[in-house]
């Protein structure tokens, strides 16, 4: 195993680069798995690791150790202590990192009958913990709109857990994903502190059980008026007075439960 002890370094700059920057992660179709948690998820789910990098504790750890083993034939590289810590977005790295091909998108199937939305989502923490809810919650598919962070962001990969390598996750603009909502009949809800109590908007769609895309947005500044005037209901969740609004991931993991459970 090869180790590494200097930033110029080219296989550390070039992980440093996915690392750092989306831009780099988009033009090289690559993301970066920060964790054994994360590589063992992605691992198997099918996918195989292209370059894996660890320190000195991880290359003694039993257990990352049989992570690289499965990553054959992925050129291993032992860094630093220091080079690892410089790669790595957690405050007490797990030993291992790993460049992987970015799973190709997926269309959201036309007959899906819950659809998350993520509009303006900017902490990555935030879009990897909706995507982690969306999938446990029976979504088919995660919409991922402008203004979003970057859900193969390091941060946002290892908050959903490794759900973002088995369920659909899906970047469109505002006008693709309205032109998708109308081609196969599909009714939008919009998060609002406003809006119906849930609740009575599930009593109110009559035995209906159409498809249902979900939107969440940013907490500060709400959803966008075009994605608003398209909505058929917004709606909100009642809380108790004087109460200060939900994180945007558990008012989503709600909004879910409630769609699920009322059909």
């Amino acid at each position: 195993m090869k180790t590494i002890a200097s930033k110029d370094n080219p296989a550390y700059k070039a992980m440093h680069r996915l690392v750092a920057k989306a831009s780099e992660r988009r033009a090289t179709g690559m993301s970066v798995l920060d964790g054994a948690h994360l590589l063992a998820a992605f691992l198997d789910s099918g996918g195989a690791a292209e370059q894996v990098m660890v320190n000195r504790a991880g290359a003694a750890d039993a257990q990352i150790a049989a992570l690289v083993r499965r990553s054959a034939p992925a050129p291993v590289t032992q860094l630093s202590d220091a080079l690892f810590r410089s790669l790595s977005t957690v405050d007490s790295p797990t030993g291992v990192i790993a460049a992987v091909r970015t799973p190709q998108a997926k269309p959201v199937p036309p007959d899906a009958p819950l659809v998350l939305l993520l509009e303006d989502i900017q902490d990555p923490g935030n879009v990897g913990t909706l995507i982690r809810t969306a999938h446990a919650l029976g979504a088919a598919g995660t919409v991922v709109l402008r203004g979003t962070a970057d859900p193969t962001n390091p941060k946002a990969l290892r908050a959903a857990m490794g759900a973002t390598f088995r369920h659909t996750v899906v970047p469109l603009d505002d006008a693709g994903f309205i032109g998708w909502a109308r081609k196969h009949d599909v009714t939008l809800w919009a998060a609002a502190a406003d809006g119906l109590p849930l609740h009575r908007a599930l009593g109110s769609r009559d035995g209906k059980r159409g498809p249902i895309a979900v939107i969440v947005g940013n907490e500060g500044a709400g959803i966008r008026p075009q994605l608003n005037a398209v909505a058929a209901q917004r709606v909100a969740i009642p809380l108790a007075q004087g109460a200060e609004s939900l994180n945007v991931a558990v008012a989503a993991g709600i909004l879910l439960y409630e769609v699920t459970r009322g059909r």
